[in-house]
């Protein structure tokens, strides 16, 4: 009876450290398709992503402002030749 009482006490010391391991450490998790954090997230490193221009269409402004200052370039040579 002894050796049993015994043998039940070292189980159940087993199965919690084995609980406490396994609830202890953290992972990463895919539920219903989203990537969730472990429990360290708050401590992983930042990664950093420069930010980009506040206005996204730059290049197109530039071009409108190229396509109306060549506009007002022809315009004004084509007064000139007007008699």
């Amino acid at each position: 009876m002894k050796l049993l009482r015994h043998n039940a006490s070292i189980c159940a010391m087993l199965l919690g450290c084995l609980l406490t391991a396994v609830t202890s450490s953290g992972c990463q998790t895919v539920v219903g398709g989203q990537t969730l954090p472990s429990e360290n997230y708050l401590f992983d490193d930042v990664q950093f992503f420069p930010a980009g221009p506040e206005f996204i269409l730059s290049r197109q402004e530039q071009a409108m402002e190229r396509y109306r200052l060549e506009a007002e370039a022809l315009n004004e040579d084509l007064q000139g030749d007007v008699p």
